[in-house]
């Protein structure tokens, strides 16, 4: 049986689009055309008389399922259709299809060519229908240039106040709007104060030029962070923070659960310094929704889920299941929460808790019997004239 083919032809947004002789050839030739409806408008001129069109629209599946029996499909996307594109999309539904790409610049090479802007350290983002986490990560990160695929619910505006809000105040907005199209095209340069209340088009993207470092600091102090009711006790010191992460092995972890977050200072330590990370917070308290936020917000740590109430009464099946758990408190429920912790933890996970006493410790070992689990790791510590702490890692 002959494989299915699909000739992926990048496009730009301009009306007066012309394409490359081969490609004209395979225009010629299609029978069965696919794209989006800003495609159809542009080249409907171009394609014979009498031809077939299948609208790439949401739920894909229904697109999929109109490509079935057709031997050749010619599909139209925007910029280089291998970049967050069409193509990429094809070779993950379809991995046994063979594909031919014809690509054209995407949206933000156009913005650096309209620039002048050298962009080979360009770091691109797509938060088109995505989450800000790749965002996220490269800001923490420090990224000198950062490309940015928008859509719209993540608009340019709403970009500008993610930055302002968690002090990134250290990049200005570069906006290419309609690139391509010859009479509505429009390049701005924007700092970000303007940015965050600026009217525009779509389609458009954006870069963000670092203009100064912000610092990123190994080990927060505890004297910087907002705590509870003031009380110092109440946030793990610095160094303990620092040598539990260590435990954790989180460089190479996707997910982080924090139980107990109090301050959020574990949490935000770890996305400080992993950026890469999704880390879910859990805090019975009420007073902690406040603090995680303004602290995060003070050490510029955008992307923790803070979920306040009873981990163990808490929803967790729609939360992704973690690589790695710290237990900063427990209620004296200990047991029952390493229990359910030990249904949610990926294959190879590792638990780490930190007894302040021989009893909580006695507790540890022995809960972790039954779930056939064991202390591979024990640090003893202590920290000026604070109590002994004992760090347990638990595989």
């Amino acid at each position: 049986m002959c494989k299915q083919t699909f000739y992926v032809i990048g496009m730009t947004d301009g009306q007066e689009t012309s394409f490359p002789d081969e490609v004209r050839e395979r225009l010629a030739q299609g029978k069965v055309f696919s794209g989006g409806k800003r495609h159809r408008e542009i080249v409907s001129p171009l394609l014979p008389e009498g031809v077939s069109w299948i609208d790439i629209t949401v739920p894909l599946d229904s697109v999929f399922a109109q490509y079935e029996g057709h031997p050749e499909i010619v599909v139209f996307a925007s910029g280089d259709p291998l970049f967050y594109g069409f193509a990429a999309t094809l070779q993950r539904r379809m991995p046994e299809a063979r594909l031919v790409v014809y690509p054209t610049f995407h949206s933000l090479q156009l913005l650096a060519h309209r620039l002048l802007l050298p962009y080979q350290d360009l770091h691109p983002v797509s938060l088109t229908g995505r989450p800000w986490n790749e965002l996220d990560e490269a800001l923490i990160s420090g990224e000198r240039l950062i490309g940015v695929l928008t859509d719209r619910r993540k608009t340019p505006a709403a970009i500008a106040r993610r930055l302002l809000d968690y002090g990134y105040d250290n990049y200005r907005m570069l906006l290419g709007e309609r690139l391509g199209h010859a009479a509505k095209e429009r390049v701005r340069k924007l700092q970000l104060s303007e940015a965050a209340t600026a009217e525009t088009d779509f389609p458009n993207c954006l870069l963000l030029e670092r203009t100064a470092l912000r610092p990123r600091p190994f080990g927060l102090p505890e004297s910087e962070f907002h705590l509870l009711d003031g009380r110092v006790n109440m946030i793990t010191k610095m160094p303990i923070r620092l040598l539990t992460l260590s435990q954790l092995d989180l460089r190479h972890r996707h997910t982080f659960w924090d139980i107990g977050f109090c301050t959020g200072s574990v949490s935000i330590e770890a996305k400080l310094q992993f950026p890469h990370l999704q880390i879910v917070a859990f805090e019975q308290r009420e007073e902690g929704r406040e603090l995680i936020e303004q602290n995060a917000r003070k050490f510029g740590t955008p992307g923790i889920q803070a979920l306040i109430g009873d981990f163990l009464e808490a929803n967790l099946s729609e939360l992704p299941r973690p690589e790695a758990v710290f237990i900063g408190g427990h209620g004296g429920r200990l047991a029952d929460l390493l229990r359910r912790v030990d249904e949610a933890l990926l294959p190879g996970g590792v638990i780490v808790f930190n007894s302040v006493s021989a009893d909580s410790l006695r507790l540890f070992e022995e809960s972790l019997v039954p779930l056939h689990r064991r202390v591979t790791r024990r640090l003893a510590v202590t920290v000026d004239s604070f109590n002994p702490i004992t760090i347990l890692k638990a595989e």
